[in-house]
C-alpha cells in the first residue's frame, strides 16, 4: 500500500510509503481519500499525523503518470483529486502534518489540509506548479490564501520557490520547526495530549473555525452559537465543569 494508517493510544498516523519521494500518484491520491474517511469513522481514532517518513513528507505530483494525461482525462481526474486531499482537510478531529524534507507541490497541498504544521528544521515547501506551466490543483490557490494570506501566497504560487524552514515559520506556512529528528515524535505528542481531549467539543471548535474561515461572520458565528449551546448537552460539558469546581482548572479526565 502507498498510504497506510496506523492507531496507537488514540492517534491515527497517516503514513505515507511511496519510495523514494512520495510522489503522489493517482493510487496514492485515491488511497489518501479512503484512510482520511476512515480516520474519520473510527472511534479509536481520536487525532491524526499526517507523516511521510524520516526523509520526505511528499515531494509532489507523480509528474511521469500527469504528463500521460490529456485535457479530457484531467478533467476527469481533477475533481478526484481535489476531493482526496478535502477528505483530509475534513477529518472532524485534530490533525498535525509531521514535515521532514520536501513538502512540495501536492506535498505542500497535503500539509495545508492539516490543522497544524511541525516541520523538521531541513524542511522546503512550496508550490512549483508554475514551473510546469500548471497552478496548484488540490487547494493550493485556496488554502495557502486563508492560511498565510493573499500576497505571500501569491510570491510562492507566482515564482514557484522553495522556501525552507526558518522562512516558512516567519510567514506562517509551519506552525513549529524542530531538529528532523523530533518531528514525528512532537507531532505524535500533540496529538496525543489532543486525544485525551473532549472529542466532541474539539470537533465543534474545528468546524466552527474552519466554517467562519468560508463565510461571512454572522453565519460564522450562528454556527459557533449553535455548537456552543449544543455542548451543553454533553457528558464532557459535565465531566469538565465538575472537575473545575471541585479540583481545579485543568485536570478533567475525558476518557
Amino acid at each position: 500500500m502507498t498510504v497506510n494508517l496506523e492507531v496507537a493510544e488514540g492517534v491515527g498516523t497517516v503514513r505515507l510509503d511511496r519510495p523514494p519521494m512520495n510522489a503522489l500518484d493517482v493510487a496514492t491520491q485515491d488511497r489518501l481519500k479512503e484512510l482520511a474517511e476512515e480516520a474519520t469513522r473510527r472511534e479509536d481514532v481520536r487525532a491524526v499525523v499526517i507523516y511521510g517518513g524520516e526523509r520526505v513528507f511528499a515531494a509532489g505530483a507523480d509528474i511521469k503518470e500527469m504528463q500521460a494525461m490529456d485535457h479530457t482525462a484531467m478533467v476527469l481526474r481533477a475533481r478526484a483529486l481535489q476531493d482526496s486531499f478535502t477528505a483530509v482537510a475534513r477529518i472532524p478531529k485534530p490533525v498535525v502534518a509531521a514535515i521532514t524534507g520536501y513538502a512540495l507541490g501536492g506535498g505542500c497541498e497535503l500539509a495545508l489540509c492539516a490543522d497544524y504544521r511541525i516541520a523538521a528544521d531541513n524542511a522546503k515547501l512550496g508550490q512549483p506548479e508554475i514551473l510546469l506551466g500548471l497552478i496548484p490543483g488540490a487547494g493550493g490557490t485556496q488554502r495557502l490564501p486563508r492560511l498565510i494570506g493573499p500576497s505571500k501566497a501569491k510570491d510562492l504560487i507566482f515564482t514557484g520557490r522553495q522556501v525552507k524552514a526558518d522562512e516558512a515559520l516567519a510567514i506562517g506556512l509551519v506552525d513549529r520547526v524542530v531538529p528532523a529528528a523530533e518531528v514525528y515524535e512532537q507531532a505524535h505528542a500533540w496529538a496525543a495530549r489532543l486525544a485525551q481531549g473532549p472529542a466532541i467539543a474539539l470537533r465543534a471548535a474545528k468546524e466552527a473555525v474552519d466554517t467562519g474561515l468560508e463565510t461571512d461572520i454572522d453565519t460564522g458565528l450562528a454556527v459557533e452559537r449553535n455548537w456552543f449551546a449544543g455542548l451543553f448537552a454533553t457528558e464532557d460539558r459535565e465531566r469538565g465543569m465538575r472537575s473545575f469546581i471541585e479540583e481545579g482548572p485543568g485536570k478533567a479526565k475525558f476518557l
